[in-house]
């Protein structure tokens, strides 16, 4: 697995790279509808899901023993709540999709790369450059328009977008700690230790919360199986394998078609329809994100990107 640094493959992949980020914006944009389609809990798709995925990883990370006889205690400290904060981004962002749109609460989870960049600074002191803080006003004042157009329909709606909010902060904390543990770690095994960790933490909040683990139809374990491998292996991982062959800048633009994907299945396979003010809050919203994402912050989401972004 790439580490995101900012560089492209002299070689060609087997297939082309357009056709291959197509694939997984595609691929991305039906977790949302895999969740919708779900009458499981959210605390229950996102265990399965972290869990099924790392057995699909597993196979893989003979290599990788070395490296992880090698880490600190520190270091699996951070992974420890690295997964953590990737399990409350499942349970926050997966329970928001119970109560708005799929394109109000996919449209909030794109400013993922806005809260790194808070986070970032607030943390590790890297400073932005005008054009990034412009775009995260115009992307803030987007989220603003989603959730006052979501006012008019219900106070669901509006916690359903505090939801997403809440989760995409916690997916950003996760990614700002990988940021710091792939500088000295495979990220192919930070991810799978991660997903493990995060498994684990979804299963004694489970446990805890007396929600059944294995009273579900046949339906709901097929979602799960789908969850595991559409978005996240043919989604994010794939993203992941891209950067050998793409920069990372190019990369991360596909966090812009998982809203839009996202807004057009949800239309075509479950009659979502969205509000003028939503899709004005849409718009602004995709419009900063362009701006944050073409202002210098190479360095930033560079080293973010080799991790799969969770969703």
């Amino acid at each position: 697995m790439p580490k995101g640094r900012l560089f492209v493959n002299a070689k060609k992949p087997p297939v082309p790279v357009p056709l291959l980020m197509l694939v997984g914006i595609v691929a991305i944009s039906f977790s949302s509808i895999f969740i919708k389609w779900s009458s499981a809990p959210a605390s229950v798709q996102g265990m399965y899901r972290l869990l099924f995925t790392s057995l699909l990883m597993l196979p893989f990370a003979r290599p990788y023993t070395g490296a992880a006889a090698a880490l600190r205690k520190k270091d699996w400290l951070l992974l420890a709540v690295s997964g953590a904060m990737l399990a409350l981004h499942f349970l926050l962002w997966m329970g928001s999709l119970k109560f708005t749109s799929v394109a109000s609460s996919t449209m909030i989870m794109a400013l993922e790369p806005v809260f790194i960049m808070l986070g970032a600074y607030l943390l590790y002191k890297e400073r932005s450059t005008s054009s990034a803080i412009l775009g995260l006003a115009i992307a803030i004042f987007g989220v603003i328009f989603i959730g006052w157009g979501d006012i008019g329909l219900s106070a669901d709606n509006l916690k359903g977008d505090l939801l997403s909010l809440g989760g995409t902060a916690a997916v950003a904390a996760h990614m700002l700690i990988g940021q710091k543990l792939v500088a000295r770690m495979p990220a192919y095994l930070y991810s799978l230790i991660v997903f493990i960790s995060a498994a684990a933490v979804f299963a004694v909040y489970n446990l805890a919360a007396g929600i059944p683990f294995f009273d579900y139809p046949s339906k709901e374990w097929g979602i799960f199986v789908l969850l595991a491998v559409v978005p996240t292996v043919f989604g994010h991982i794939l993203f992941n394998w891209l950067l050998q062959y793409a920069s990372a800048t190019t990369v991360s633009m596909n966090i812009l078609g998982e809203p839009v994907g996202a807004s057009i299945l949800a239309f075509l396979l479950l009659g979502e329809q969205l509000t003028g003010l939503q899709w004005m809050g849409g718009v602004l919203v995709m419009g900063g994100l362009v701006v944050y994402l073409y202002a210098g912050r190479k360095k930033t989401l560079g080293q973010s990107e080799a991790l799969p972004n969770a969703s």
